[in-house]
C-alpha cells in the first residue's frame, strides 16, 4: 500500500460513489468549503497498485485550546476489507499525518470514523495506540431511513402519530412548505435556528459559516433550504444536503410557540419526497441520542437530544452505530485540550 495526494475531483467522487458507508463530510465539496473558510486541507488516497482502497480528507483545526489534524467521517474504505487491511490503511495515514503535525504544530490527530461499531473495527484503533476522544465531532449514532420504496410504503412504516400529523398538516391551508436554493433565504432560516439554539442550549454555527457552506454545495445543486410557514410566518426551517444517493438532514430550527402546529412534520415529508425525486435511496436524519434505541427509551433518557430523537425515529428507519471518535496523542499539549473538551461535554449534558 502507498499514500498519494489526490487532486482530481472526478477521481475522488467516483471512488466514493462505490462505497456504502460515507457521508458528505468526505465529499470534495466539503473540502472546498473548508478551504473557503481558510482552513488547510489535504486529500489523500491509499492505493494498492492502481487500485484505490481508501480516501481521507484531512483538515487542520486551529482553536484556542490547541491545534490538531481532523479526519471527519473517514477514512472511507472499499467494501470487504479485512481488519488487518484497515489497520494498514490507518498506519500509513497516521505516518503521513505525524509528519504534517510536526510542520503545522498539531498536538494530536483526531479521526471520526465512518466504520460500523464492531469489536474488530474498534480494536484496529486501540491496537495502534488511539484513545477515545472526550467529545464527538460529528454523529457517532445516526438514524437512517430507506426511501427506495413507494411513498405509500414509507408512510405505512412511520409511527402512527407521525403519519397522522403529516396528514393533518397536508389538510391545513395555513401551512406552506417552500424549498429554496437562494442563499438570501438563509436570512429567513437564521432567526428560527437561533431561537432553537437558545432553547436547547447548543452552540450555533455563524451565519458566514452557513453561507460559505451553502455556496460550496449549491454550485452542484446539492443543498436546499426548506422553509415551513404558518399563516405566512416562517416557523420551521431546515437545510438538507443531497449527495450520492443520500439526503442528509443537516441544520434545522423551529419556533416553540407553534410547537402544536405540525409544520416540521410536513417539512420532513416534503424533504423525503424531494430526495426521492432526486433518486436518493437513503434519508439520513443525522445524529440521535446514543442511549435511545426505541420509543420507550426516551422517558428514561436525560440526553439533550431525547425529544429530537423521538421526532426523527417516528418517520421510520434504523439506527446506525459507528466507532467513536478517536484521538492519537502527539504532544503533552493534548491534555489541555482534553480537559477543556471534557468540561464542555459535561456542561452540555452529553
Amino acid at each position: 500500500m502507498e499514500l498519494r495526494e489526490i487532486e482530481n475531483k472526478d477521481q475522488w467522487e467516483e471512488f466514493l460513489s462505490q462505497c456504502s458507508e460515507k457521508t458528505f463530510l468526505q465529499s470534495w465539496n466539503w473540502g472546498d468549503f473548508n478551504l473557503a473558510m481558510q482552513d488547510k486541507i489535504w486529500r489523500y488516497g491509499i492505493f494498492e497498485g492502481e487500485r484505490t482502497l481508501a480516501l481521507a480528507l484531512v483538515i487542520k483545526i486551529s482553536a484556542k485550546r490547541g491545534t490538531f489534524l481532523f479526519v471527519p467521517h473517514g477514512p472511507v474504505v472499499i467494501e470487504g476489507l479485512e481488519i488487518k487491511d484497515k489497520k494498514d490503511i490507518l498506519t500509513i495515514l497516521l505516518t503521513q499525518l505525524n509528519e504534517i503535525a510536526k510542520e503545522e504544530g498539531a498536538s494530536f490527530v483526531r479521526i471520526s470514523p465512518i466504520w460500523e461499531k464492531t469489536e474488530g473495527n474498534e480494536n484496529a484503533f486501540v491496537d495502534l495506540g488511539f484513545r477515545k476522544s472526550p467529545i464527538h465531532m460529528h454523529p457517532e449514532v445516526t438514524w437512517e431511513l430507506n426511501i427506495a420504496s413507494s411513498e405509500e410504503d414509507i408512510l405505512a412504516r412511520m409511527r402512527k402519530t407521525t403519519r397522522y400529523l403529516i396528514r393533518q398538516a397536508e389538510k391545513n391551508q395555513d401551512i406552506q412548505i417552500v424549498k429554496s436554493e437562494n442563499i438570501e433565504d438563509l436570512d429567513l432560516f437564521w432567526p428560527v435556528y437561533m431561537e432553537t439554539a437558545k432553547r436547547h442550549h447548543f452552540v450555533v454555527f455563524g451565519k458566514d459559516y452557513l453561507k460559505t457552506q451553502f455556496e460550496s454545495f449549491v454550485k452542484d445543486k446539492e443543498i436546499v433550504i426548506f422553509l415551513g410557514k404558518y399563516k405566512g410566518e416562517v416557523v420551521s426551517s431546515a437545510i438538507f444536503i443531497f449527495w450520492q444517493g443520500t439526503c442528509f438532514y443537516h441544520h434545522s430550527g423551529s419556533l416553540s410557540k407553534y410547537n402544536k402546529i405540525p409544520v416540521s412534520y410536513l417539512l420532513q415529508w416534503e424533504a423525503i419526497k424531494e430526495a426521492k425525486r432526486r433518486d436518493c435511496v437513503a434519508y439520513n436524519f443525522w445524529g440521535i441520542a446514543p442511549d435511545i434505541k426505541e420509543d420507550t427509551d426516551v422517558k428514561k433518557s436525560n440526553h439533550p437530544w431525547a425529544g429530537l430523537s423521538l421526532f426523527k425515529m417516528g418517520f421510520g428507519g434504523n439506527r446506525k452505530d459507528y466507532v467513536g471518535t478517536q484521538d492519537f496523542i502527539l504532544s503533552q499539549k493534548y491534555w489541555l485540550n482534553y480537559i477543556i473538551e471534557r468540561i464542555r461535554r459535561i456542561k452540555r449534558g452529553f
